[in-house]
């Protein structure tokens, strides 16, 4: 734990951005990636040392996401909900406790504190799962030296991709979303992240083609993977370590690619 730790660190300060976090804690945002309109909010992620070890908070309004480590040999994700607006139980209303079960407002008492525990274990799930593509041994150069070269499946050539570029950078920072990475994504969902929504369907069309091409692209490098008899793909392990690397050293400044003299 104590090697792996600080590639997590890492990971979690510099790839993880406000609506990453958001999601991580149960909040649905638009499609283009932004924070919602409605919620009025601060975002933040911030470090501390702690005697026991360095501590990565996360904290959406008043409701947090913690990683610390224990004398570097235990990896510890919590939770912490206190603020429930906005969250919801499938229970009877309290004046009609023998009526029809419904989604109604997580309660701050007692009575939801399953319903709280299952929010909260999602959560620490969806961090886990995110941070899963971290490795702590793998040079840079191993997993970006196939992405930068064209691919030839059969008679048809791809191009190389080039992660420092904003375009490359942009379209693996949507496929990387943390949601992405549990239930997958559609041609739909990476069109209206990329170009917004738009009301011409002609307009749809030719972008949905070219996100066609885009997620072409991606499958010949080897990145996402088509979830068998579905319309969504998938990050593949292998891509999901590649992107979380690249988009890591991109965002990282000189003073932390280079060593110190």
């Amino acid at each position: 734990m104590s090697k792996l730790y600080p590639a997590l660190i890492h990971h979690g300060i510099e790839t993880f951005q406000s609506p990453d976090v958001m999601r991580f804690l149960g909040h649905k945002l638009p499609a283009h990636g932004g924070v919602h309109g409605q919620f009025a909010g601060e975002v933040v992620s911030d470090l501390k040392q702690r005697p026991e070890g360095v501590r990565l908070k996360h904290r959406a309004g008043r409701n947090t996401l913690k990683m610390y480590d224990k004398q570097g040999s235990v990896l510890r994700v919590e939770t912490t909900l206190n603020d429930v607006r906005g969250l919801k139980v499938f229970r009877t209303k309290d004046d009609d406790p023998k009526g029809q079960r419904q989604w109604l407002p997580l309660r701050k008492g007692v009575g939801d504190m399953t319903r709280r525990a299952q929010l909260s274990n999602g959560a620490n799930g969806r961090y886990l799962e995110s941070l899963a593509s971290v490795e702590a041994d793998t040079a840079l150069k191993d997993l970006a030296e196939k992405l930068c070269r064209p691919v030839q499946e059969g008679e048809r050539r791809y191009r190389a991709l080039n992660p420092l570029s904003s375009e490359d950078a942009k379209l693996l920072e949507i496929v990387a979303r943390g949601e992405h990475q549990i239930t997958g994504f559609r041609n739909r969902d990476l069109r209206a992240a990329w170009y917004g929504e738009s009301d011409d369907p002609a307009q749809r069309r030719r972008q949905s083609s070219a996100t066609t091409r885009k997620l072409a692209l991606l499958r010949a490098h080897g990145l996402i993977r088509k979830i068998p008899g579905t319309h969504r793909y998938l990050i593949t392990k292998p891509g999901a370590v590649a992107i979380a690397a690249l988009l890591a050293a991109r965002n990282a400044t000189l003073s932390q690619l280079t060593p110190a003299a």
